[in-house]
């Protein structure tokens, strides 16, 4: 089940597109767009990566970090976030254990969700409609009203 705004994101500990570990914690008193996708280099995930990539600076601007995670490993998203110029960190997660915990697994791919975390670490805000295309776009605009 998506989890409801005002629940406090649950913490978690994974390896990134550089095999680095990144936690939810290192993060603390940030905004951070948690962004769910299905699959690395699949046609919808691409665009929604790319809208991110586009519109990274603008989320720089308001101090805000995007992670995204799949359920793909640490060298597909290595492959992914260098063929289209990611500069966000890509979350691995294929024990699924993010995508269970975050109530978004698919059956072997994560659902395309989107949470916004504030820097108290509680769920400000749930996109559980997703355009591929404008997504990145929407965000903004939601966290600007």
């Amino acid at each position: 089940m998506i989890l409801a705004v005002g629940t406090v994101a649950p913490a978690f500990t994974a390896k990134d597109d550089a095999g680095q570990s990144i936690a939810l914690s290192d993060f603390a008193d940030k905004t951070v767009v948690l962004y769910f996708y299905p699959k690395d280099d699949t046609p919808g995930c691409t665009k929604e990566a790319q809208g991110f990539r586009d519109k990274y600076t603008e989320y720089q601007g308001k101090d805000i970090v995007v992670l995204g995670v799949s359920t793909d490993d640490e060298t597909s998203h290595k492959a992914f976030k260098e063929k289209y110029g990611l500069p966000f960190s890509l979350v691995a997660d294929p024990d699924h254990s993010i995508t269970k915990a975050y109530g978004v697994d698919g059956g072997g791919y994560a659902k395309r969700v989107t949470y916004v975390i504030n820097g108290a670490g509680i769920i400000d805000q749930v996109f559980e409609t997703v355009q591929a295309a404008t997504h990145a776009d929407d965000i903004l605009a939601a966290l600007s009203a």
